[in-house]
């Protein structure tokens, strides 16, 4: 379901910008330090409305915590949680908007040491795979950006999405460590952290699947020449840089 535009959302978002980042001139060498002095750089891709950013920053303060959305209302309602949750945490947490797939002009390869996707998109049509966040190419991007022994975690409902990324995972070589069909039922429930969307489907019934995969020393992942049709969209790219200087 599409959100409805929020009304005055300029003005709110002048109101939370210290929560909010631009894109980078040139990728993030050293992301830890980018807003504070930290010891690790987390990163949440579709971070929905913030709860479970917010979580995640209160329950590791010495990590820099990144939470990227494309959709501009909800990275306002995330920043706008952040704000009223300011007093749980150290001042660790931003947002980015934008897209999975423009992760390389933040973080320059190796910076990152946990990434976390959550009950993305399963773009169940005929012909959308390449579009899904744990396709092949996603996680080449993914695993380039993260340091060795980084991880990704990821968590869904939905149990074909979950076999695509597994087969997807060992399409590009990686094996993960934790495989469960039914997370809240498992060892590795404890200490989960839950998104809004886990708690409704937690509710409702039905079970949640989580993997984790962990980047193997001197992991190399295959990077297609075209990845996400990158000649086609550069002209897009070199305009949000040339905003992000003027910025």
């Amino acid at each position: 379901m599409r959100m409805r535009k929020k009304k005055n959302s300029a003005a709110r978002l002048c109101g939370v910008s210290a929560y909010l980042l631009n894109m980078p001139t040139e990728p993030y060498r050293e992301p830890q330090g980018v807003f504070g002095d930290f010891d690790k750089t987390y990163l949440e891709i579709g971070a929905g409305k913030g709860g479970f950013a917010c979580d995640m920053a209160r329950l590791n303060p010495r990590a820099a915590y990144f939470a990227m959305e494309r959709v501009a209302d909800c990275v306002l309602l995330a920043a706008e949680l952040a704000s009223r949750r300011a007093a749980e945490r150290p001042d660790n947490l931003r947002f980015m908007n934008g897209r999975a797939e423009e992760l390389a002009l933040w973080f320059a390869p190796g910076t990152v040491d946990k990434i976390f996707l959550n009950f993305s998109d399963p773009w169940q049509k005929k012909g959308y795979a390449k579009r899904r966040l744990t396709y092949r190419d996603y996680l080449s991007l993914y695993f380039t950006l993260l340091r060795d022994g980084g991880s990704l975690t990821f968590k869904t409902d939905n149990l074909p999405l979950f076999e695509f990324t597994l087969a997807e995972c060992a399409e590009v070589g990686l094996t993960p460590d934790i495989v469960t069909y039914d997370l809240h039922s498992s060892p590795y429930a404890e200490g989960n952290v839950m998104t809004e969307y886990e708690r409704n489907f937690t509710e409702q019934g039905m079970k949640i699947n989580m993997l984790r995969v962990t980047k193997p020393a001197g992991y190399m992942p295959p990077m297609p020449e075209d990845m996400f049709g990158a000649k086609r969209r550069q002209s897009e790219i070199e305009k949000k840089r040339k905003t992000a200087k003027k910025g």
